[in-house]
Protein backbone atom coordinates (compact mmCIF):
# COMPACT_ATOMS: atom_id res chain seq x y z
CA UNK A 1 0.00 0.00 0.00
CA UNK A 2 3.22 2.45 0.23
CA UNK A 3 2.73 3.01 -3.41
CA UNK A 4 -0.31 4.80 -2.88
CA UNK A 5 1.11 7.41 -0.48
CA UNK A 6 0.86 10.83 -0.60
CA UNK A 7 4.14 12.01 -1.92
CA UNK A 8 5.93 14.35 0.66
CA UNK A 9 7.76 17.41 -1.46
CA UNK A 10 11.34 17.81 -0.16
CA UNK A 11 11.58 21.27 1.46
CA UNK A 12 14.39 23.07 0.19
CA UNK A 13 15.24 26.63 1.45
CA UNK A 14 15.69 29.72 -0.14
CA UNK A 15 18.62 30.63 -0.74
CA UNK A 16 21.17 33.77 -1.96
CA UNK A 17 21.32 32.74 -6.04
CA UNK A 18 19.58 33.99 -8.85
CA UNK A 19 17.05 32.24 -11.45
CA UNK A 20 18.32 35.28 -14.31
CA UNK A 21 20.82 35.13 -16.72
CA UNK A 22 21.97 38.68 -15.44
CA UNK A 23 21.87 40.98 -12.40
CA UNK A 24 21.69 40.59 -8.80
CA UNK A 25 18.48 38.62 -7.25
CA UNK A 26 18.12 36.99 -3.98
CA UNK A 27 15.48 35.61 -2.29
CA UNK A 28 15.13 34.94 1.64
CA UNK A 29 18.36 33.37 2.85
CA UNK A 30 18.27 31.37 5.72
CA UNK A 31 21.05 31.46 8.36
CA UNK A 32 24.10 30.03 7.69
CA UNK A 33 26.84 30.38 5.24
CA UNK A 34 24.44 31.93 2.29
CA UNK A 35 23.31 34.39 4.28
CA UNK A 36 27.03 35.54 4.71
CA UNK A 37 27.80 35.23 0.89
CA UNK A 38 24.76 37.52 0.39
CA UNK A 39 26.20 40.53 2.64
CA UNK A 40 29.09 40.32 0.58
CA UNK A 41 27.15 40.40 -2.82
CA UNK A 42 25.13 42.95 -0.94
CA UNK A 43 28.29 45.33 -0.93
CA UNK A 44 29.86 44.44 -3.91
CA UNK A 45 26.89 45.16 -6.01
CA UNK A 46 25.29 48.18 -4.38
CA UNK A 47 27.77 50.75 -3.89
CA UNK A 48 25.37 53.20 -1.75
CA UNK A 49 26.17 50.30 1.03
CA UNK A 50 29.98 49.77 0.81
CA UNK A 51 30.04 53.72 0.95
CA UNK A 52 28.37 54.06 4.07
CA UNK A 53 30.22 51.45 5.60
CA UNK A 54 33.66 53.53 4.26
CA UNK A 55 31.85 56.19 6.06
CA UNK A 56 31.41 54.27 9.14
CA UNK A 57 34.89 52.81 9.99
CA UNK A 58 36.38 56.53 9.52
CA UNK A 59 34.12 58.29 10.90
CA UNK A 60 34.61 56.10 13.91
CA UNK A 61 37.56 58.02 14.41
CA UNK A 62 41.50 57.31 15.34
CA UNK A 63 42.64 56.44 19.32
CA UNK A 64 45.54 56.94 21.37
CA UNK A 65 46.62 54.05 23.69
CA UNK A 66 48.13 54.82 27.24
CA UNK A 67 49.59 52.77 29.38
CA UNK A 68 49.02 53.13 33.35
CA UNK A 69 52.76 52.77 33.75
CA UNK A 70 54.96 55.56 31.84
CA UNK A 71 57.75 53.51 31.57
CA UNK A 72 56.34 51.20 29.08
CA UNK A 73 54.67 53.70 27.13
CA UNK A 74 57.42 54.26 24.56
CA UNK A 75 57.50 50.55 23.91
CA UNK A 76 53.72 50.47 23.75
CA UNK A 77 53.48 53.22 21.01
CA UNK A 78 56.04 51.60 19.13
CA UNK A 79 53.72 47.85 18.86
CA UNK A 80 51.15 49.93 18.19
CA UNK A 81 52.36 51.06 15.11
CA UNK A 82 54.38 48.42 13.92
CA UNK A 83 52.51 45.32 14.96
CA UNK A 84 51.93 42.80 12.03
CA UNK A 85 48.17 42.71 11.25
CA UNK A 86 48.25 38.95 8.92
CA UNK A 87 49.50 39.87 5.01
CA UNK A 88 47.17 42.86 5.62
CA UNK A 89 49.75 45.55 6.67
CA UNK A 90 50.91 46.87 10.17
CA UNK A 91 49.35 48.79 13.18
CA UNK A 92 46.77 48.29 15.55
CA UNK A 93 44.67 51.03 13.59
CA UNK A 94 44.64 48.42 10.64
CA UNK A 95 43.50 45.80 12.85
CA UNK A 96 40.44 48.10 14.37
CA UNK A 97 39.50 48.99 10.91
CA UNK A 98 39.49 45.41 9.69
CA UNK A 99 37.29 43.99 12.63
CA UNK A 100 34.84 46.98 12.79
CA UNK A 101 34.75 46.33 8.75
CA UNK A 102 34.10 42.03 9.88
CA UNK A 103 31.81 42.83 12.83
CA UNK A 104 29.12 45.21 10.65
CA UNK A 105 29.42 43.14 7.37
CA UNK A 106 28.48 39.35 9.39
CA UNK A 107 27.48 40.72 12.49
CA UNK A 108 30.26 39.31 14.32
CA UNK A 109 34.20 39.83 14.25
CA UNK A 110 36.98 36.89 15.27
CA UNK A 111 40.68 37.94 15.98
CA UNK A 112 43.96 36.13 17.46
CA UNK A 113 47.07 37.36 19.22
CA UNK A 114 49.83 35.49 17.93
CA UNK A 115 53.06 34.69 20.17
CA UNK A 116 56.34 33.85 19.18
CA UNK A 117 57.50 31.05 21.71
CA UNK A 118 60.79 31.11 21.22
CA UNK A 119 61.12 34.77 22.63
CA UNK A 120 57.57 35.01 24.56
CA UNK A 121 56.55 37.63 22.78
CA UNK A 122 53.64 39.14 20.91
CA UNK A 123 54.53 38.44 17.21
CA UNK A 124 51.52 39.56 15.29
CA UNK A 125 47.86 39.86 15.17
CA UNK A 126 44.96 38.52 12.95
CA UNK A 127 41.55 39.13 11.83
CA UNK A 128 40.00 35.70 10.61
CA UNK A 129 36.89 35.11 9.05
CA UNK A 130 33.71 34.87 10.96
CA UNK A 131 31.71 32.56 7.94
CA UNK A 132 33.91 29.94 9.00
CA UNK A 133 33.20 29.85 13.06
CA UNK A 134 30.32 29.59 14.94
CA UNK A 135 29.65 29.86 18.80
CA UNK A 136 27.49 27.73 20.78
CA UNK A 137 26.37 27.88 24.58
CA UNK A 138 28.99 25.22 26.45
CA UNK A 139 27.74 22.94 29.12
CA UNK A 140 25.89 26.10 30.89
CA UNK A 141 24.40 29.47 29.75
CA UNK A 142 28.01 31.16 30.67
CA UNK A 143 30.41 29.02 29.17
CA UNK A 144 31.36 29.94 25.30
CA UNK A 145 32.11 27.13 22.74
CA UNK A 146 33.30 28.36 19.56
CA UNK A 147 33.24 25.60 16.15
CA UNK A 148 35.25 25.65 13.32
CA UNK A 149 33.40 24.62 9.85
CA UNK A 150 35.49 25.15 7.49
CA UNK A 151 36.38 21.11 6.86
CA UNK A 152 32.03 21.52 6.42
CA UNK A 153 31.68 19.72 9.99
CA UNK A 154 32.10 21.56 13.45
CA UNK A 155 35.16 20.98 14.71
CA UNK A 156 35.43 22.81 18.48
CA UNK A 157 38.21 25.24 18.81
CA UNK A 158 40.27 23.90 21.81
CA UNK A 159 41.25 27.08 23.64
CA UNK A 160 38.60 29.32 22.84
CA UNK A 161 39.74 32.02 25.37
CA UNK A 162 42.85 32.93 22.90
CA UNK A 163 40.44 34.03 20.30
CA UNK A 164 39.16 37.61 20.14
CA UNK A 165 35.60 37.38 19.56
CA UNK A 166 33.09 39.97 19.46
CA UNK A 167 29.24 40.13 18.53
CA UNK A 168 26.80 42.69 17.12
CA UNK A 169 23.35 43.36 18.57
CA UNK A 170 23.59 39.92 20.24
CA UNK A 171 20.21 38.82 20.92
CA UNK A 172 18.57 35.29 22.70
CA UNK A 173 17.70 33.58 19.44
CA UNK A 174 21.00 35.29 17.75
CA UNK A 175 23.81 35.05 20.49
CA UNK A 176 26.45 35.62 17.16
CA UNK A 177 25.46 39.06 16.57
CA UNK A 178 23.14 40.22 13.89
CA UNK A 179 24.66 42.48 10.80
CA UNK A 180 23.52 45.27 10.23
CA UNK A 181 22.71 44.55 6.52
CA UNK A 182 20.46 42.37 7.85
CA UNK A 183 16.57 43.30 5.82
CA UNK A 184 18.12 44.81 3.06
CA UNK A 185 18.33 41.93 0.73
CA UNK A 186 14.36 42.53 -0.13
CA UNK A 187 15.22 46.15 -1.00
CA UNK A 188 18.06 45.76 -3.22
CA UNK A 189 17.24 43.46 -5.25
CA UNK A 190 14.17 45.82 -6.24
CA UNK A 191 17.09 48.61 -6.79
CA UNK A 192 18.93 46.76 -8.65
CA UNK A 193 15.77 45.53 -11.04
CA UNK A 194 15.52 48.73 -11.59
CA UNK A 195 18.55 50.10 -12.71
CA UNK A 196 19.21 46.91 -14.49
CA UNK A 197 15.87 48.14 -16.68
CA UNK A 198 17.22 51.49 -17.07
CA UNK A 199 20.29 49.94 -18.53
CA UNK A 200 18.70 47.88 -20.93
CA UNK A 201 15.89 51.30 -21.66
CA UNK A 202 18.97 53.29 -22.53
CA UNK A 203 20.10 50.08 -24.78
CA UNK A 204 16.87 50.17 -26.79
CA UNK A 205 16.71 54.01 -27.13
CA UNK A 206 20.34 55.30 -27.39
CA UNK A 207 20.90 52.48 -29.66
CA UNK A 208 18.91 53.29 -32.39
CA UNK A 209 17.44 51.00 -35.24
CA UNK A 210 15.60 51.68 -38.42
CA UNK A 211 12.95 50.19 -40.14
CA UNK A 212 13.77 50.44 -44.46
CA UNK A 213 10.17 50.04 -46.29
CA UNK A 214 10.60 49.93 -50.38
CA UNK A 215 6.77 49.98 -51.81
CA UNK A 216 7.28 49.46 -55.75
CA UNK A 217 5.35 51.41 -57.84
CA UNK A 218 3.66 49.47 -61.14
CA UNK A 219 3.89 46.14 -62.64
CA UNK A 220 8.17 46.84 -63.61
CA UNK A 221 9.14 47.61 -59.79
CA UNK A 222 7.12 44.57 -58.61
CA UNK A 223 8.88 42.35 -60.56
CA UNK A 224 12.58 43.59 -59.47
CA UNK A 225 11.27 44.56 -55.77
CA UNK A 226 13.55 41.84 -54.30
CA UNK A 227 16.40 42.95 -56.43
CA UNK A 228 15.33 46.25 -55.46
CA UNK A 229 15.36 45.59 -51.80
CA UNK A 230 18.40 43.91 -51.63
CA UNK A 231 20.23 47.21 -53.17
CA UNK A 232 18.84 49.04 -50.76
CA UNK A 233 20.23 46.73 -47.81
CA UNK A 234 23.62 46.69 -49.25
CA UNK A 235 23.63 50.80 -49.73
CA UNK A 236 22.18 51.33 -46.35
CA UNK A 237 24.76 48.73 -44.41
CA UNK A 238 27.29 50.57 -45.99
CA UNK A 239 26.31 53.95 -45.15
CA UNK A 240 25.70 52.69 -41.34
CA UNK A 241 29.21 50.72 -41.36
CA UNK A 242 30.39 54.47 -42.51
CA UNK A 243 28.93 56.07 -39.86
CA UNK A 244 29.98 53.80 -37.21
CA UNK A 245 33.90 54.81 -38.68
CA UNK A 246 33.20 57.94 -38.10
CA UNK A 247 32.72 59.35 -41.90
CA UNK A 248 29.26 60.69 -43.16
CA UNK A 249 27.86 59.08 -46.21
CA UNK A 250 24.28 59.33 -47.85
CA UNK A 251 21.89 57.33 -48.41
CA UNK A 252 20.47 57.80 -52.04
CA UNK A 253 17.68 55.58 -53.17
CA UNK A 254 15.32 55.33 -56.48
CA UNK A 255 11.84 55.14 -55.49
CA UNK A 256 9.16 54.69 -52.31
CA UNK A 257 11.41 54.17 -49.72
CA UNK A 258 10.36 54.93 -46.05
CA UNK A 259 12.48 54.98 -42.86
CA UNK A 260 11.27 54.82 -39.53
CA UNK A 261 13.19 55.04 -36.32
CA UNK A 262 11.85 51.79 -34.07
CA UNK A 263 11.05 52.51 -30.65
CA UNK A 264 11.66 56.65 -31.18
CA UNK A 265 8.11 57.47 -29.90
CA UNK A 266 8.44 55.35 -26.56
CA UNK A 267 9.49 57.30 -23.52
CA UNK A 268 11.73 56.64 -20.27
CA UNK A 269 9.70 55.65 -17.13
CA UNK A 270 10.76 57.80 -14.55
CA UNK A 271 12.23 56.10 -11.71
CA UNK A 272 13.51 58.92 -9.41
CA UNK A 273 10.72 58.51 -6.83
CA UNK A 274 10.74 54.84 -6.65
CA UNK A 275 14.87 54.73 -6.51
CA UNK A 276 15.23 57.48 -3.50
CA UNK A 277 12.21 55.97 -1.39
CA UNK A 278 14.77 52.59 -1.73
CA UNK A 279 17.56 54.83 -1.13
CA UNK A 280 15.87 56.10 2.11
CA UNK A 281 15.01 52.74 3.37
CA UNK A 282 18.97 51.90 2.97
CA UNK A 283 20.44 54.51 4.51
CA UNK A 284 17.60 54.86 7.39
CA UNK A 285 18.74 51.30 8.24
CA UNK A 286 22.59 52.54 7.98
CA UNK A 287 21.82 55.03 10.26
CA UNK A 288 24.09 57.24 7.69
CA UNK A 289 23.04 61.02 6.52
CA UNK A 290 22.77 61.48 3.10
CA UNK A 291 24.57 64.63 2.69
CA UNK A 292 27.50 62.09 3.81
CA UNK A 293 26.69 60.08 0.92
CA UNK A 294 26.92 62.95 -1.67
CA UNK A 295 22.95 62.90 -2.21
CA UNK A 296 21.15 66.26 -2.98
CA UNK A 297 18.35 65.62 -0.67
CA UNK A 298 16.07 68.42 0.61
CA UNK A 299 16.76 68.60 4.64
CA UNK A 300 16.87 71.74 7.21
CA UNK A 301 19.76 72.34 8.71
CA UNK A 302 17.94 71.41 11.91
CA UNK A 303 16.99 67.81 10.04
CA UNK A 304 20.75 67.20 9.56
CA UNK A 305 22.09 68.14 13.50
CA UNK A 306 19.72 65.48 14.56
CA UNK A 307 20.99 62.78 11.97
CA UNK A 308 24.30 63.53 12.98
CA UNK A 309 23.27 63.35 16.65
CA UNK A 310 21.80 59.84 15.43
CA UNK A 311 25.21 59.01 13.50
CA UNK A 312 27.07 60.29 16.74
CA UNK A 313 25.31 57.74 19.04
CA UNK A 314 25.76 54.38 16.59
CA UNK A 315 29.55 55.71 16.40
CA UNK A 316 29.91 55.66 20.31
CA UNK A 317 28.50 52.12 20.26
CA UNK A 318 30.85 51.06 17.83
CA UNK A 319 33.46 52.26 20.14
CA UNK A 320 32.19 50.48 22.83
CA UNK A 321 32.88 46.94 20.91
CA UNK A 322 36.16 47.72 19.59
CA UNK A 323 37.67 49.14 23.07
CA UNK A 324 37.55 45.84 25.00
CA UNK A 325 39.53 44.14 22.26
CA UNK A 326 42.18 46.64 21.70
CA UNK A 327 42.44 46.62 25.89
CA UNK A 328 42.92 42.96 25.68
CA UNK A 329 45.33 42.94 22.76
CA UNK A 330 47.64 45.70 24.53
CA UNK A 331 47.09 44.65 28.00
CA UNK A 332 48.93 41.36 26.67
CA UNK A 333 51.62 42.81 25.12
CA UNK A 334 52.12 44.22 28.50
CA UNK A 335 52.13 41.02 30.32
CA UNK A 336 54.45 39.29 27.69
CA UNK A 337 57.31 42.61 27.98
CA UNK A 338 56.78 42.35 32.09
CA UNK A 339 54.98 45.11 32.99
CA UNK A 340 51.70 44.53 35.06
CA UNK A 341 49.81 47.61 34.15
CA UNK A 342 46.75 48.20 32.49
CA UNK A 343 46.05 50.76 29.43
CA UNK A 344 43.38 53.51 28.82
CA UNK A 345 41.90 53.79 25.37
CA UNK A 346 41.54 57.38 24.28
CA UNK A 347 39.23 58.06 21.55
CA UNK A 348 39.44 60.83 18.87
CA UNK A 349 36.37 63.10 19.16
CA UNK A 350 33.54 62.76 16.68
CA UNK A 351 32.71 65.62 14.36
CA UNK A 352 30.92 65.54 11.44
CA UNK A 353 30.53 69.62 10.89
CA UNK A 354 32.90 71.33 8.42
CA UNK A 355 35.95 72.78 10.16
CA UNK A 356 34.81 75.83 8.01
CA UNK A 357 31.10 76.00 9.71
CA UNK A 358 32.42 75.55 12.51
CA UNK A 359 34.69 78.64 12.39
CA UNK A 360 32.22 80.59 11.08
CA UNK A 361 29.97 79.65 13.66
CA UNK A 362 32.25 80.97 16.12
CA UNK A 363 33.03 83.96 13.97
CA UNK A 364 29.12 85.14 14.18
CA UNK A 365 29.07 84.07 17.71
CA UNK A 366 31.69 85.82 18.85
CA UNK A 367 30.04 89.47 16.87
CA UNK A 368 27.13 88.94 18.55
CA UNK A 369 28.45 89.02 21.63
CA UNK A 370 30.20 91.85 20.62
CA UNK A 371 26.91 93.27 19.48
CA UNK A 372 25.24 92.63 22.13
CA UNK A 373 28.39 93.95 25.14
CA UNK A 374 28.24 97.22 22.05
CA UNK A 375 24.30 97.70 23.32
CA UNK A 376 24.59 96.93 27.08
CA UNK A 377 27.45 99.67 27.05
CA UNK A 378 25.42 102.20 25.37
CA UNK A 379 22.28 101.61 26.87
CA UNK A 380 24.03 101.99 30.45
CA UNK A 381 25.87 105.92 28.89
CA UNK A 382 22.04 106.22 28.19
CA UNK A 383 20.80 105.69 31.56
CA UNK A 384 23.64 107.71 33.48
CA UNK A 385 22.70 110.74 30.77
CA UNK A 386 19.48 110.40 31.43
CA UNK A 387 20.15 110.38 35.39
CA UNK A 388 22.12 113.38 35.02
CA UNK A 389 19.71 115.14 33.58
CA UNK A 390 16.80 114.58 35.81
CA UNK A 391 19.64 115.58 38.75
CA UNK A 392 20.43 118.98 36.85
CA UNK A 393 17.06 119.88 36.66
CA UNK A 394 16.36 119.12 40.09
CA UNK A 395 19.11 121.29 41.45
CA UNK A 396 17.39 124.23 38.81
CA UNK A 397 14.35 124.15 40.43
CA UNK A 398 15.39 124.35 43.67
CA UNK A 399 17.78 127.26 43.04
CA UNK A 400 14.89 128.87 41.48
CA UNK A 401 12.90 127.84 44.22
CA UNK A 402 15.03 129.61 46.92
CA UNK A 403 16.12 132.47 44.92
CA UNK A 404 12.29 133.49 45.17
CA UNK A 405 11.52 132.80 48.56
CA UNK A 406 14.52 133.61 50.29
CA UNK A 407 15.79 137.31 50.54
CA UNK A 408 18.93 138.32 48.77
Amino acid sequence: MSIFRKKVREFVPNTAGSDRESGFHYRLAPEGIFQQELYDALRANVPVIDACFGKIIRLTGGFKVTACDERAQAELDRFCREVSVGVSGKSIYTFADMYLDSLLTYGKAIGRIYADYRTGKVKGIYVGDPTLYRVREGRNAFEKRIFYMGSGEEIPVKSPEKLLYTALNPSPKHPDGVSILRGLPALSEILMRIYECMGQNFDRVGNVRYAVTYHPEGESDRARAKERAEQIAQEWSRGMRASRNGSVQDFVAVGDVDIKVIGADNQMIDTEIPVRQLMEQLVAKLSIPPFLLGLNWSTTERMSAQQSDILTSELEYYRRLLEPILREICEAFLRLNGYACGVEIEWDNINLQDEEALAKSRLYNAQAKAAELENERVENERKKEEMQCKANLQNCWLWCWRSRWLPA
